[in-house]
């Protein structure tokens, strides 16, 4: 302010004639009045922009929390969330397929039905699951099939087919009409069942225990494939 203070005395000798006298001490009191103003309002700006920088971190880092995970409330700590998310990973779990799908969808294999050119007692099935076949002796109202490496003589790992003069009830049933035929496919006693009414009788055949490669189609191909004499 000094040097400010010498350049305007400078002015002043050099004034115009018929001008008044400059009133040096009061120009440099209105100077130093503004500077200090600028210096003021300089420091308020500095402050509001460092508070709005710092709400701005605060908005994104809680909307990025929002955005990452919804369950929990945004704000918290980021530590902590980072921390459990590596510790328990989130597992889905599996679909339990239903007895109406195609179980080849959930990666196990599928029953495949091929040709079946012999009769098995009474029973005549013009298909036949692969890899399957009738155990001996066979009786008239009763064929059980199985596969060559079965060695347990326990009926509940097997296919069993029965005519039965009366249907079985079932649980869980579920009624298809097709081909001129009225298919029942249930549990019975645990077991996937499938029944269908054969002119005078019913052919019930009774799957493997916890088997899954029976969908619903393949097992009414098969009983539609099938007469007792």
């Amino acid at each position: 302010m000094d040097e400010v203070k010498r350049l305007l005395e400078g002015f002043a000798d050099r004034a115009a004639e018929g001008l008044p006298d400059a009133d040096i001490d009061a120009d440099v009191g209105r100077g130093r009045r503004a500077l200090r103003r600028i210096k003021r309002r300089r420091r308020v700006t500095a402050v509001l922009c460092v508070a709005a920088a710092s709400a701005l971190v605060l908005a994104i880092g809680n909307q990025v929390k929002w955005w990452g995970n919804g369950d929990e409330v945004a704000g918290g700590p980021p530590e902590q969330e980072t921390a459990a998310a590596s510790a328990s990973p989130a597992t889905k779990p599996r679909a339990a397929p239903s007895s109406t799908q195609t179980m080849s969808m959930f990666g196990a294999s599928v029953v495949e039905l091929v040709a079946n050119k012999e009769a098995w007692s009474t029973f005549n099935c013009t298909l036949a699951p692969k890899g399957w076949s009738p155990e001996v002796p066979m009786t008239a109202t009763r064929v059980v099939l199985s596969q060559p490496e079965m060695r347990t003589a326990d009926s509940a790992a097997k296919v069993v087919l029965q005519a039965l003069p009366q249907a079985r009830s079932l649980q869980q049933v579920r009624v298809t009409d097709a081909s001129g035929k009225t298919f029942h496919i249930g549990t019975l006693e645990g077991r996937l069942t499938g029944q269908v009414k054969l002119s005078d009788q019913w052919l019930l055949v009774e799957l493997p225990t916890g088997t899954v490669e029976w969908p619903d189609d393949v097992l009414r191909r098969f009983l539609n494939s099938c007469t007792v004499n």
